[in-house]
Order: C-alpha cells, then sequence, then structure tokens
C-alpha cells in the first residue's frame, strides 16, 4: 500500500491520483450531498485509497471501509484529508 501523504496543507480527495491514500479529516459543505457522502461511510478516520479515474478524470472510484465507491470530484472536493 503506498505510503500516506502528510504533507501538512489542505488536500482534498480530489486532488490524488490513483494509489494515492488518505484519512478524511472532515466534509466541508452541507445539505444533501454532506449528508449522502455520510451514509456512504464519508467520515472521520476513515482511510481512503484512490483506485482509479475515468478517462476525462471524472468520477473516480476510492475503497472506502473496504468497497469500492464512485464519486464525482465535486462531492470528492468536499472531502478534507489528514
Amino acid at each position: 500500500m503506498p505510503a500516506l501523504h502528510s504533507n501538512g496543507t489542505n488536500r482534498t480527495l480530489d486532488q490524488l491520483k490513483p494509489g494515492d491514500v488518505g484519512v478524511v479529516e472532515r466534509l466541508h459543505g452541507d445539505g444533501a450531498v454532506h449528508q449522502r457522502l455520510l451514509e456512504m461511510g464519508v467520515i472521520e478516520g476513515a482511510g481512503v485509497e484512490v483506485v482509479r479515474m475515468a478517462p476525462l478524470g471524472d468520477p473516480m472510484e476510492i475503497i472506502i471501509h473496504g468497497y469500492h465507491l464512485s464519486l464525482r470530484k465535486t462531492e470528492a472536493a468536499l472531502v478534507c484529508l489528514a
């Protein structure tokens, strides 16, 4: 498994490339998208790994809690990583 990035900057999930990993620190925003992400298991402390990107870069496929999940870049931009 690739090394965890820890550069001290505010990274969001949409900035990762296939093979990169991170840990969810918090979610930005509110409303239906925020609630949907929580219901899919995108919660504080969850480890994520980017598996692949669609040919045009959107959506992206990640592994979280052992299952594969596809997110649009706009959704992934709401996920702040530690």
